[in-house]
C-alpha cells in the first residue's frame, strides 16, 4: 500500500514542485523577453523616417545577429536572446512595419515596407526556450524546455505640442495661415531652401529668395560650457536637458530642453541679429550654430569652428556624421535619402506676425551645397546661411508631449507635426 501511494504521490509532488519552480522560471523568462521586445520595438520605430534608409536602419538597431544594436539576455542574464545556449534556443523576428496600430497588434494585419512613408508602427516578436526542472520528469516534457513568446508594438505618436531636444533654431514661417506646411510647399516635392540669419533692415540682393532664422535662447547659466559651446552642442545633437528653468516658456514648469507651441521665444543674447548692411565674418554664436549643423554632415572642421567654439575638439570628437552625404537635386523626392538621420533636424516654425511666437515644428534635411549646386555650405558664411530640404514631419522627435500639459495653444487633433515613439503593447 505504501509503495502504491508513493507511485501516486511522486508525480503529484513533482507537479507541485514544478508550479513552485518551473512556473516561476517561465514567468521570469516571459518578463525578460517582453522587456527586450519592448526595447527593440521602440528602437526600431525610432528609425521610421519615410525614406529608403528606414528598411536598413530598423534592422541595424536590432541586437546581433540581426543588427548591431545592444544585446539582451534572459534566464537570469545567462542566455543571449537571438543567440541561445546549450539546449536553450531563442529567435528574434526582423521588425515588421505597418500603417495602423490595429494591423501591427493583430499579428495578421497587412504589413508594409518600412521605407514606405505610411509605415508608422513596428511589431517585434521574440521567442525563447525556458528551462524545465521538475516538469521535465513528467510525460510530454522530456525536452526539458518550453517555448515562451513575447510581442511588442511601438510607433509614432500624435503630433507633439511640446518638442524636446530639437535644434535651438526658429525658422520664420512663409505663410502663417498655412497650418500644414507654413508656406514651405509640398514636402513630397522636396523644395530646397537657403536660410540666413535674421538681420535688421533691408536684406542685400544676395539674400533674395532666402529665408531668415533665429537662434533661440537656451543659455544654461548652470552649464560648465561657454555659450558658444552650448550653441554648437545644441545644434549638433539637440537642446540638452538641464535643471535650469526654461527661460522663455509661459509655463515655468516646462523642461529646459523643450519648446512649446504658442510660446513667445527670445533670441539668444549673444546672437542678437545685427544690421543687414553689415558684411563681415558672422557672429561667433551664429557660426557656432552653423558648425553644429555641419557636424551632421562631416566630423572635420569645415572652417574656423575650432576658433568660434572654444571646446570644439572635445565636443566634436565623438559626434557621428551622416552615412549619406550626397547632394539631393532640388525636386528629387526625400524618400531617396539613404542616411542614418543625422542630417535631419527638427526646428520651431515661428510667426511672421511677431517674428517669435512658435507656430509648430517641422523637419528639414541639411544639404552640403546650396541651390546652385556649386556653393558649399560652410559655417563661415558671412550671412550665416545654410541649405536645407523641406521634408515636413516624417520622422519622430526624440522626446516631448502631445498633450497640453505645458501649453494651452495646441489641443490634440487641432494641429499637425512630428510625433515621438511610444509603446503600444
Amino acid at each position: 500500500m505504501s509503495l502504491q501511494l508513493l507511485v501516486i504521490m511522486v508525480p503529484v509532488l513533482f507537479g507541485f514542485m514544478g508550479f513552485a519552480i518551473d512556473l516561476g522560471r517561465m514567468y521570469l523568462v516571459r518578463g525578460e523577453i517582453n522587456q527586450a521586445a519592448n526595447a527593440m520595438a521602440l528602437a526600431a520605430a525610432g528609425q521610421l523616417s519615410g525614406s529608403t534608409a528606414a528598411d536598413a536602419n530598423t534592422l541595424s538597431v536590432m541586437p546581433p545577429p540581426l543588427g548591431t544594436g545592444p544585446s539582451y539576455n534572459y534566464n537570469f542574464g545567462t542566455v543571449g536572446i537571438g543567440v541561445g545556449s546549450g539546449i536553450l534556443t531563442s529567435n528574434i523576428n526582423p521588425p515588421a512595419c505597418f500603417t495602423t496600430v490595429s494591423d501591427a497588434s493583430s499579428g495578421g494585419g497587412n504589413s508594409t515596407d518600412c521605407a514606405d512613408p505610411t509605415a508608422q508602427f513596428v511589431n517585434v516578436t521574440v521567442t525563447a526556450d525556458a528551462p524545465l526542472l521538475f516538469w521535465s520528469l513528467l510525460p510530454g516534457a522530456e525536452s526539458r524546455k518550453t517555448t515562451i513568446a513575447a510581442q511588442a508594438v511601438a510607433g509614432i505618436s500624435a503630433p507633439l505640442c511640446t518638442a524636446c531636444n530639437i535644434v535651438p533654431i526658429g525658422i520664420l514661417s512663409l505663410d502663417d495661415t498655412d497650418t500644414v506646411n507654413f508656406g514651405f510647399g509640398d514636402p513630397t516635392t522636396s523644395p530646397v531652401y537657403s536660410f540666413y540669419y535674421s538681420c535688421t533692415g533691408t536684406p542685400p540682393t544676395i539674400l533674395s529668395g532666402s529665408h531668415p532664422y533665429f537662434v533661440l535662447n537656451r543659455n544654461d547659466t548652470n552649464s560648465s560650457l561657454t555659450e558658444n559651446d552650448q550653441i554648437f552642442s545644441d545644434s549638433a545633437v539637440g537642446i540638452a536637458a538641464s535643471a535650469t528653468p526654461n527661460p522663455d516658456a509661459a509655463n515655468a514648469s516646462t523642461p529646459f530642453a523643450c519648446v512649446n507651441i504658442g510660446d513667445t521665444e527670445q533670441t539668444w543674447d549673444v546672437a542678437t541679429p545685427r544690421a543687414c548692411s553689415t558684411v563681415a565674418p558672422p557672429l561667433t554664436s551664429v557660426q557656432s550654430a552653423m558648425c553644429g549643423l555641419s557636424s551632421r554632415i562631416a566630423n572635420t572642421d569645415p572652417g574656423n569652428c575650432a576658433i568660434a567654439v572654444e571646446d570644439y575638439a572635445s565636443l566634436a570628437a565623438n559626434l557621428p556624421f551622416d552615412s549619406d552625404t550626397s547632394v539631393m537635386v532640388p525636386g528629387a523626392p526625400y524618400s531617396g535619402y539613404a542616411g542614418n538621420g543625422r542630417r535631419i533636424i527638427t526646428a520651431a516654425i515661428i510667426a511672421q506676425a511677431d517674428g517669435i511666437t512658435v507656430l509648430g515644428f517641422r523637419q528639414f534635411l541639411i544639404m552640403p551645397v546650396f541651390n546652385d549646386g556649386a556653393t558649399t555650405f560652410v559655417p563661415t558664411d558671412v550671412y550665416g546661411r545654410f541649405p536645407a530640404l523641406y521634408i515636413g514631419n516624417p520622422t519622430p522627435v526624440r522626446s516631448g508631449w502631445f498633450d497640453a500639459r505645458f501649453a494651452n495653444s495646441c489641443p490634440v487633433g487641432a494641429f499637425s507635426g512630428p510625433g515621438k515613439v511610444v509603446l503600444h503593447q
